[in-house]
């Protein structure tokens, strides 16, 4: 499995957000940016570290006509827990069945604690305006990760 082109159209979807709404690329297109960013299990110690620095940094990310979006495999129901127990304040998209993260090429082989299974590899996807992937990070670093899609950003995407 590999990531999608830089350049070419990114591959489209509609998943529910936490309260069981339909969000889709195609909302978003000729009006924001969009950080698509795939993330492994709600209120894990990672993923709360990389969802707070988004939170506490939004308003930067709309300064930039950018709209966030977090993939994970959970339910709408835990994704909703999660939002409420740190406040979040971007939509969270349940990705049950991978079908999303296999399009993006980041559902993969994973270890952990010598176990191997299958799961989301914690990747960001940059989708422009006119709905082109614009740039992938692939070796995310939780607690820098919204300083890093910022300054991607703000470099001119």
């Amino acid at each position: 499995m590999s990531f999608p082109k830089i350049g070419n159209l990114a591959p489209v979807f509609a998943l529910k957000n936490q309260a069981g709404i339909e969000v889709a690329l195609k909302q978003f297109k000729g009006k924001k940016n969009v950080v698509l960013y795939f993330y492994p299990k709600a209120s894990t110690p990672g993923c709360t570290v990389q969802a707070c620095g988004i939170r506490d940094t939004l308003a930067e990310f709309e300064a930039l006509d950018t709209v966030v979006l977090g993939v994970s495999p959970d339910a709408p129901t835990k994704l909703q827990k999660f939002i409420d127990k740190y406040n979040l304040n971007f939509d969270l998209l349940a990705d049950e069945e991978h079908a999303i993260a296999e399009k993006y090429g980041v559902w993969g082989l994973k270890k952990f604690m010598g176990r191997e299974f299958m799961g989301i590899l914690r990747t960001s996807f940059i989708i422009d305006k006119d709905g082109r992937l614009k740039h992938i990070i692939d070796k995310v670093n939780t607690k820098t990760h919204n300083q890093e899609v910022l300054n991607v950003l703000r470099n001119g995407i």
